[in-house]
């Protein structure tokens, strides 16, 4: 298990875009992938899971992964989010 912490760039958050770009992201590795936020963790492979968590700019976040890729599907995400999405 690999687990990493981040803290959302852009200022509206995890909302249906960038969302979408991270659950492609998720999608691409074979590890099981989480998101967790305070106590709440949802499937980062789910859009209506993401989405349910509210996640706002400067909101910090926990990236975790469970696989053969566990390691490069963290820091892929979280370089992803650190990104600010290209917003």
């Amino acid at each position: 298990m690999y687990v990493k912490d981040v803290m959302v760039q852009n200022q509206v958050g995890l909302h249906a875009r960038p969302a979408t770009f991270f659950i492609q992201k998720a999608n691409e590795f074979k590890s099981s992938i989480w998101v967790e936020k305070e106590e709440r963790r949802v499937n980062a492979k789910s859009l209506l899971g993401v989405l349910s968590l509210g996640i706002v700019g400067g909101t910090s976040i926990r990236v975790i992964a469970d696989g053969a890729d566990e390691e490069e599907a963290v820091e892929s995400l979280v370089k992803l989010v650190q990104s600010g999405f290209a917003e």
